[in-house]
């Protein structure tokens, strides 16, 4: 019996395929390519499917040709997103933009991004966010340097200056209950405009929103977060954009990611596409436009507590 992506491919139109465009199949794939009726490969200009034992892949070198073999499937020709380092990736950001940081606390933060950040000295950044940090570290870091206009999150947490700064009304402070702060970012992730919840109804959050009743309950309408850039943290990455999460540290980075115009994704390990199992992966490269190899995580902890010896 044939896999279920063999049957995907025969079911799907040799046509899709562009216009001169070599296929080249092997191991258990080969088959297609003799099922293939030779009217539908004619339809293609310059058509051209060969097929190839996997030890004979191993000594070609065959370049902006689509390989599939029974493990992988690469394409030579896929976007390489790579960038130098986080400076290069926070390339236009400006002030007065918005933008979506992952993380949960100090736990899966772009460190490294949020250091090139505060070393731009871009200002007036809407920032949102599940919480920002701790003084001296993440996002705590811009709003020391007052670069944060307004803040969107769900809590104040563990940031003295944090709430400094939205007591004395320096800050913008929008707080927004926690799910309904993952869902707006990941509604825009989805392209959803908005949604209807009934968290907050009766609350100071559904001040001057929409309230519609389903199944007698009052629920209020949220609108997707519209951000300029979206800015996460991964365990591991390839050079197309997938990204793997790792534990905890996956929190809000995974409905962030392509929740932006535009996705920049800090990673521990960046590895050659291929080298990722694709059973894996948390965030297809479709959804990042840039990603580097961040340096020097400290991942903090922000309380550690252990047990007292006895």
């Amino acid at each position: 019996m044939a896999c279920p992506f063999t049957r995907s491919l025969r079911s799907r139109s040799i046509s899709s395929f562009r216009s001169g465009c070599p296929l080249y199949l092997f191991g258990s794939y080969s088959s297609i390519a003799a099922e293939t009726p030779k009217k539908d490969v004619a339809s293609i200009p310059h058509a051209k499917i060969q097929s190839f034992k996997s030890k004979d892949y191993k000594n070609q070198k065959i370049p902006k040709k689509i390989v599939i073999s029974d493990h992988k499937i690469l394409r030579s020709t896929m976007i390489d997103k790579r960038v130098k380092n986080a400076t290069e990736a926070i390339e236009g950001i400006k002030d007065g933009m918005t933008l979506m940081l992952g993380g949960f606390g100090l736990c899966g933060i772009p460190e490294n991004s949020i250091n090139a950040l505060v070393e731009s000295d871009v200002k007036e950044l809407t920032c949102i966010s599940n919480n920002a940090g701790v003084d001296d570290f993440g996002l705590g870091l811009l709003l020391q340097k007052k670069q944060i206009k307004k803040m969107i999150s769900s809590y104040v947490g563990e940031n003295a200056e944090f709430e400094r700064q939205m007591l004395s009304g320096e800050l913008d402070v929008e707080l927004t209950p926690q799910g309904t702060l993952a869902e707006k970012c990941r509604a825009a992730q989805a392209g959803i405009p908005a949604f209807y919840t009934p968290a907050g109804f009766g609350t100071e959050v559904a001040e001057g929103k929409e309230v519609k009743d389903f199944k007698g309950k009052p629920h209020i309408l949220e609108h997707a977060y519209e951000a300029d850039y979206s800015i996460v943290k991964a365990w591991k990455g390839d050079h197309a954009g997938n990204l793997i999460f790792k534990g905890s540290a996956r929190n809000f980075n995974h409905p962030m990611a392509g929740a932006g115009k535009i996705t920049i994704a800090e990673v521990e390990e960046l590895v050659a596409p291929g080298e990722l199992d694709p059973n894996q992966i948390h965030i297809p490269g479709v959804m990042i436009q840039r990603i580097f190899q961040g340096e020097n995580f400290e991942k903090r902890i922000e309380q550690r507590t252990v047990r007292k010896k006895d």
